[in-house]
């Protein structure tokens, strides 16, 4: 069974959603999608009311270093 992941939990979060998205450049992903996206991982077990503008920025920018490293 996969750890369980919170909003704060954004690194690994971030790690996760470029596992799933590997071509989705995450800084083109409106706040709206990004939030499903992160509420329909694997091991998600927050409450998806708790999310807030700078949790979803902190994912967002935590997935687009996986992204930038992903393509060099």
């Amino acid at each position: 069974m996969p750890r369980e992941i919170h909003w704060t939990d954004a690194e690994e979060i971030g790690i996760q959603l470029q596992e799933k998205f590997p071509d989705i450049d995450p800084l083109t992903v409106r706040f709206t999608d990004l939030h499903r996206y992160v509420t329909e991982l694997e091991g998600f077990a927050d409450d998806p009311q708790k999310s807030n503008e700078s949790r979803l920025e902190a994912i967002q920018m935590a997935w687009n270093e996986e992204y930038q490293d992903a393509k060099e």
